[in-house]
Formats: structure tokens, sequence, C-alpha cells
């Protein structure tokens, strides 16, 4: 139903921005909602798929076409939905997700959150080589820093909320105690360094 929007950004949480159009402020759930904190209380343009349930209506943004393509095509992998497709998506690492996919690399796809062997199986099956028409370049955002301890209560919170378990995060926190990096940055070591465990 929407393409995109383009508005101004209000509000950043854990999960979801917020951008406020012709004053009425949209819940837009995001992969790594930190990757916007430079464009707070500015315009900015949001790429959009709205999934509707008995419960909710929902919309997902993406700060590229590419990325919403990726999107699109995972969830339309039986077993994975939304928010699983977000928490593949906040690695940032699409190029090795394609090549994992095309390579059959079960080992690789089953450290996503919820990606269990069959899932993983079921993505090469509907998958393999259908990526050749998207480019797999990641989104560029300007990145920000943040006070260190805030950034990384916000960054373990983005990282419960995208799937990965407390006894994972627990042990990323102990890794990045004492450092002094934004919630994006620490976001995306965190996801690196699960991915190779």
């Amino acid at each position: 139903m929407f393409d995109y929007i383009k508005g101004k950004l209000t509000k950043i949480t854990a999960k979801y921005i917020v951008v406020e159009v012709a004053g009425i402020g949209y819940i837009l759930h995001v992969a790594n909602p930190y990757r916007y904190s430079d464009f707070v209380h500015q315009d900015i343009t949001i790429y959009t798929h709205q999934v509707i349930r008995e419960d909710a209506h929902l919309l997902y943004g993406f700060a590229t076409e590419s990325e919403k393509e990726v999107f699109l095509r995972l969830i339309s992998v039986s077993g994975i939905g939304p928010t699983t497709a977000l928490a593949i998506i906040a690695v940032d690492d699409n190029e090795g997700l394609v090549q994992a996919i095309d390579q059959q690399n079960i080992t690789y796809l089953t450290k996503f959150p919820k990606i269990g062997k069959k899932t993983a199986q079921q993505m090469i099956l509907d998958l393999a080589g259908k990526f050749v028409d998207v480019s797999v370049e990641a989104g560029k955002i300007s990145r920000t820093t943040a006070a260190g301890n805030v950034a990384l209560d916000e960054a373990m919170e983005a990282l419960l909320a995208l799937g990965y378990k407390a006894t994972e995060i627990k042990k990323i926190r102990t890794f990045f105690e004492g450092t002094n990096e934004s919630a994006e940055n620490y976001i995306k070591s965190a996801l690196k360094m699960l991915m190779k465990s």
C-alpha cells in the first residue's frame, strides 16, 4: 500500500523509529534503529512494507529499495516472518547472506535467530540464484557518537528486540564494557561477533 514515507524523524527506540508526516507519527519497524541517529528532527525518506494482521497493522522501514527487496524475498520463505527478516538484515551483510544461500551454507544461515536447519534449507531451496537482480550493497547512513553506557544499553535492548538470547547478549555486553561507541556501532560489531561464534 505504501512504497515510501517522507517526513521528519522524531523518535528512535530499540525496536522502531517514528517519522512524522503532516502531523501524524508513523511507527516504522527497522533492522537497526540507531543507524538513523544522525537524522533526528530532519526530513528523511524511508521505503516501506505494510503487514496487516488480525491484531495489528505494521509498517516496516528500509534505508534503500534494495534492502526492502531483500526483506520481501526473505519473508516469502516459509518459516520466516518480518521480525526474523529484520534480524537477518540487521547484520548488514547482504553479500554474505546471498553467498551463503547460493553456496548452500547452512551453518552460516542457522546463526541467525529463529533460523533452524529446516528453515535454512527452505531459504536455499526458495532463494538460491534469486538475488541476481538485487543490489546487495549495504545502505549508507551517517554514523553518530553517543555516551558509552547509554549507547551500550540501547544496543543490547535492540539485540533483544531482534530475537537474540539474553545469555548471548550478556557475553557481548561484558566484551564491550569500558568502551565508548555509538549504539549503531555496538550493534554492528555485536552482530558480526554473533555470526562468527
